[in-house]
């Protein structure tokens, strides 16, 4: 397999390097050592994961071997050319008082990058997941900073929003501090002040799986302080949330995600999103998406 661009014909377009020599997780580890066999697609290419009896991964693209095969945070990775760089490194799940642990995997009909996008956007909270991430009156989003990073991410901080119940822990509403990091195309990073160590954070991240251009499968992670909350709650939490997004997001038209300067983000609130999409034509990211 050509390790830059992979050509797939008349009906798919070349896919970019950024993508193409990126790590992706393609499923649960638990999931697929309980299959033994897990066939998946990603970037439009058919990946077949086999798990042996003491829990190794071996991974076929197209019948050809991925030599590129990681396990990490409870997920099989994948890189299907030759890795650029390393997997994200997300240091909080070294914490020895912390939950890690997979929250679901979603299977979204809309692109990737319009996923990383809903997670990206404040605004829906007080209307998706009212009572939950949002209620009204508490609708304001005040404004907050995005930068590009040294390390090649987007950085939104400052963000507060208020919460009737802001995670799976607590029962009272209060105004949470959100920090955004977009690390990757297709992954994001939450950060959100803990409601007993509010000088800690807890995290949730979303490793998207570009199955196709205008489908994908989200998949979260939780990363949690052990403050009254265990992994199976933290889990039917997420998946209730991403829950009401889907619907939300198979919804949106077009399916690929815009990335021209006025394209459907005009309010304060879209300030991260406006970020996103121009951090993402810089670096001529066109799979699962329309370019500006």
């Amino acid at each position: 397999m050509e390790s830059r661009l992979l050509d797939r014909g008349m009906t798919q377009p070349a896919i970019e390097a950024v993508l193409w020599d990126d790590w992706h997780v393609v499923g649960e580890y638990d999931s697929v050592v309980r299959a033994r066999r897990w066939s998946t697609l990603l970037l439009g290419v058919s990946v077949l994961l086999e798990a042996d009896a003491a829990g190794g991964i071996v991974a076929y693209a197209d019948a050809a071997r991925i030599a590129s095969v990681e396990t990490r945070y409870g997920f099989v990775w994948v890189c299907l050319g030759t890795p650029a760089r390393d997997i994200v490194e997300l240091a909080e799940c070294a914490d020895a008082d912390r939950w890690v642990a997979s929250a679901g995997s979603v299977r979204v009909a809309v692109s990737g990058l319009r996923a990383v996008e809903n997670f990206l956007d404040l605004s829906h909270l007080a209307f998706v997941h009212a009572g939950y991430l949002g209620e009204e009156p508490h609708t304001e989003i005040t404004q907050y900073t995005v930068e590009c990073t040294a390390e090649d991410g987007v950085l939104a901080t400052g963000c507060r929003v208020y919460q009737p119940k802001a995670s799976a822990a607590v029962c009272d509403g209060y105004d949470v501090d959100y920090i955004y990091a977009v690390l990757r195309p297709y992954i994001v990073v939450l950060y959100k002040a803990n409601p007993v160590e509010m000088h800690r954070k807890d995290m949730i991240a979303l490793f998207v799986q570009p199955v196709s251009e205008e489908s994908c499968i989200a998949h979260v992670l939780s990363c949690y302080l052990k403050h009254g909350v265990e992994p199976a709650a933290l889990r039917r939490f997420q998946q209730f949330i991403f829950g009401q997004d889907r619907p939300i997001l198979e919804n949106q038209l077009p399916k690929r995600l815009p990335l021209a300067p006025r394209a459907e983000v005009a309010v304060r609130a879209d300030a991260s999103s406006a970020a996103y999409r121009r951090w993402l034509s810089e670096r001529g990211v066109r799979y699962g998406a329309i370019p500006a």
